[in-house]
């Protein structure tokens, strides 16, 4: 099996920043895309940023300039690092990843509660 765990969800401030983590454990071979998507109330759920296994990053353009993704190849950790904050950005941020495992799976993080206050 092969599964994701978010970490550094929490409560701040307008204009703050938060750090996400995300680290995919079980047994892997590659992972290609690492991607985070977010989850507001009464919304869909939004790709915000994805990365390739090569580094080539792609921003959702509400986000872009204010945050910024980055992975680990060797750790199989992908961080989006939140900075200037609003409270639009106010949401359960999700981890995905493309990974080679046994088979090609498609898997999700549990999510992580983002919390922008004005």
């Amino acid at each position: 099996q092969v599964q994701l765990v978010e970490s550094g969800g929490g409560l701040v401030q307008a204009e703050g920043s938060l750090r996400l983590s995300c680290a995919a454990s079980g047994i892997i071979f590659s992972i290609n895309d690492m991607g985070w998507y977010r989850q507001a109330p009464g919304k869909q759920r939004e790709l915000v940023a994805v990365i390739t296994k090569g580094g080539s990053a792609n921003y959702a353009d509400s986000v872009k300039g204010r945050f910024t993704i980055s992975r680990d190849n060797a750790k199989n950790t992908v961080t989006l690092q939140m900075n200037s904050l609003k409270p639009e950005d106010t949401a359960v941020y999700y981890c995905k990843a493309r990974v080679e495992s046994t088979r090609y799976l498609e898997i999700w993080g549990q999510g992580t509660l983002v919390t922008v206050s004005s």
